[in-house]
């Protein structure tokens, strides 16, 4: 395969197998999941359940994860010299615009953004919570590490 392609399939599994653990830790942090039918409700879940630690994510999300990690390569290594705090806040900001904008895409094209956060206190159009900032900030300096690896960098 290509590097492009390697790429793409890297960062669409990371962004899966990343959101699946979010998405499991938080249901079992909290005691409730998302229903899958109206996701502006909260279903409560049983000790069991809790324990089970089911994450989940959309099929949707691999392209969007795949791509974005490819879309941000090339601004890593721009920003790469800049104190982590600058970077860690860049890229806070693209993620909130990624997301905002593929989940208005996906909303006009199917009918139904895959994720909606019109329950949390935070969110605009229930396509971003921006009470999620500090996990974008951590994130983001996280894809650093996964590029600097695909491309082999040693990191000092």
């Amino acid at each position: 395969m290509n590097r492009l392609l390697d790429h793409f399939l890297i960062y669409g599994v990371f962004g899966w197998c990343a959101e699946i653990l979010w998405t499991a830790s938080h249901d079992f942090m909290t005691g409730s999941r998302v229903d899958p039918v109206d996701p502006s409700v909260k279903v409560p879940l049983t000790p069991l359940e809790r324990w089970r630690l089911c994450g989940s994510t959309y099929l949707w999300m691999f392209p969007l994860y795949g791509a974005g990690g490819l879309l941000f390569e090339p601004l890593h290594d721009a920003l790469r010299r800049h104190p982590w705090p600058l970077r860690g806040l860049t890229w806070t900001v693209l993620i909130f615009l990624v997301e905002y904008a593929s989940g208005r895409a996906l909303r006009r094209l199917t009918g139904r953004c895959p994720w909606d956060y019109t329950y949390a206190r935070a969110n605009v159009h229930g396509l971003i919570r921006l009470d999620y900032a500090p996990v974008w900030f951590a994130f983001g300096l996280l894809l650093e590490l996964v590029h600097d690896a695909l491309n082999g960098v040693a990191r000092t």
